[in-house]
């Protein structure tokens, strides 16, 4: 697509040189194999429990192993700030108004945009139109579409589509979007970097064990398609053909993860991913979100989401995510997150008597014997579903007799969620001193306390990586100590009703 200047042309081949010096020998390349192989075998297990760190490390070390015999062949580090003004010129060249924002370099949160003029609330700011896109439909269009038509995978999974296609462009000489790649970061803060020490700083958290199961996918996904490269023959003409690295496929995945959206397709009959240049610029606030896709100028329109003076950074609100997603797919912690949120994990053993009562009805709610629920940041931390949980948890015989002799109505299982409407007074006390034990022992869980952590977060020695993680574990804990202290209000008040009920 387009016409690069010589000055593109001979930068990319400049950058494609640089890795070709690099060749593995004959016995390097069967040690690779080897060792994908062995990566790929360990991927199939699925560890669960006190094991799953363990496991992680074990990954971890083949997955070193492998880098270490890919060291050299990777994509060459990007100059960002080099890069952007001809990133500027790319956009502009292809229809992108940018008098209403620049690019800037922000202490806290790094490259973003600044508003050059004051904006109003719902002013547009930025308009994107499709043809700076890279789609799933322009990886269809490349060199990557006969490997696409023959992969399942590759079919049923659009964002793996979306990273082998910016990683197939970056190596490409002659490439469209070589201004855009040029821009993006040479490496992430999400926790598929992460060594296994900082890791272990997410001990007691939910997160540790997502962190694990994205990297196992990603180690998984990295074998599976190192193997694919070096026997299908639609993957002969990839420029990532003899040098796909973990390093590499470890970073477009990333970059995908942090950055895509979904548009429209052309005619708006399904939905794509894409990364839209510039727009991703934007860091991430509390609000609503701001950026819609207008089809039929077929560009993205992105709305200031309050005022914004000029020479102030303009945010736009990425979506309702707690702090633990917005590690791992994100990179970052924000602190002032009005939407967070942490998974605890509760389940009814099958050796509670009442267990098949109980089973009976939560599945007329629509819930499961176990499975994950979530308490929230704010002024009632409980949702109608872990109330209606907590409630089954603890309900006597004659109470699931009744409700399971009935077809249970709309207004029923509302009530069962509402935190106002008790089954009865016995069942609301134990399923507020429930949810407090629960509380605690998750809190006993982590290794630190929060004033602890506070005091960590101090020190200036503290790499980026452990950061996040003591961020997160204490925004964890703020929840989990203000859900305690909910719990025990609403079970002293359940308390007190009954001693005004028995003086009465």
């Amino acid at each position: 697509m387009g016409k690069k200047s010589k000055k593109q042309k001979d930068s990319g081949k400049r950058a494609a040189a640089s890795v070709e010096g690099k060749e593995l020998s004959k016995q390097q390349k069967k040690q690779l194999m080897e060792l994908v192989t062995q990566l790929l075998q360990t991927c199939m297990v699925i560890p669960d429990g006190p094991k799953e760190y363990e496991y992680f490390v074990e990954l971890h070390s083949i997955v070193g192993k492998i880098r270490a015999l890919q060291d050299g062949l990777s994509c060459p580090p990007l100059d960002r700030e080099k890069a952007i003004p001809e990133f500027l010129e790319w956009v502009r060249k292809h229809g992108v108004d940018t008098s209403a924002v620049e690019i800037t370099s922000f202490p806290d949160c790094g490259y973003g945009l600044q508003a050059t003029k004051d904006l109003k609330e719902t002013d547009p700011f930025l308009t994107i139109p499709r043809k700076v896109m890279m789609t799933t439909g322009t990886a269809k269009e490349s060199l990557l579409g006969p490997l696409i038509e023959e992969d399942q995978i590759l079919q049923a999974m659009p964002s793996v589509v979306l990273a082998l296609h910016v990683l197939c462009e970056r190596r490409q000489p002659d490439s469209f979007w070589e201004p855009y790649i040029n821009v993006l970061p040479n490496e992430y803060t999400t926790p598929l970097y992460f060594s296994p020490e900082e890791l272990l700083q997410l001990k007691g958290s939910p997160a540790q064990s997502d962190c694990i199961k994205q990297y196992r996918n990603i180690a998984r996904q990295y074998a599976c398609f190192y193997r694919v490269f070096q026997t299908s023959q639609n993957a002969e003409k990839l420029p990532i053909k003899d040098c796909f690295t973990f390093d590499d496929y470890r970073w477009a995945v990333s970059t995908v993860m942090t950055r895509q959206n979904q548009i429209p397709t052309p005619d708006g009959s399904k939905i794509t991913f894409a990364l839209i240049p510039m727009w991703d610029m934007c860091n991430h606030c509390n609000g609503t979100i701001t950026t819609d896709y207008n089809l039929e100028k077929d560009c993205s329109e992105c709305f200031a989401l309050r005022n914004f003076q000029a020479k102030e950074q303009i945010f736009i609100f990425y979506g309702a995510r707690s702090n633990a997603e917005l590690l791992i797919h994100n990179g970052f912690v924000y602190p002032e997150n009005e939407l967070d949120r942490i998974a605890i994990r509760l389940g009814i053993s099958k050796g509670d008597p009442l267990y098949e009562q109980k089973n009976e009805l939560l599945k007329k709610l629509g819930l499961s014997v176990l499975r994950n629920f979530y308490i929230h940041t704010g002024m009632i931390p409980v949702d109608p579903q872990l109330m209606a949980f907590l409630r089954v948890f603890c309900m006597s015989e004659e109470n699931l007799k009744e409700l399971n002799s009935k077809e249970l109505s709309e207004a029923d299982a509302d009530r069962l969620g509402d935190i106002d409407v008790p089954v009865s007074e016995e069942n609301q006390e134990k399923a507020w001193a429930f949810l407090q034990t629960r509380t605690a022992l998750l809190l006993r869980a982590y290794e630190t306390s929060e004033e602890e952590d506070i005091e960590l977060l101090k020190k200036e020695d503290m790499n980026i990586h452990e950061r996040l993680a003591v961020q997160l574990r204490m925004c964890e804990k703020r929840i989990l100590k203000a859900t305690q202290t909910y719990a025990g209000e609403r079970k002293a008040s359940v308390k007190g009703d009954k001693s005004e009920t028995a003086a009465a």
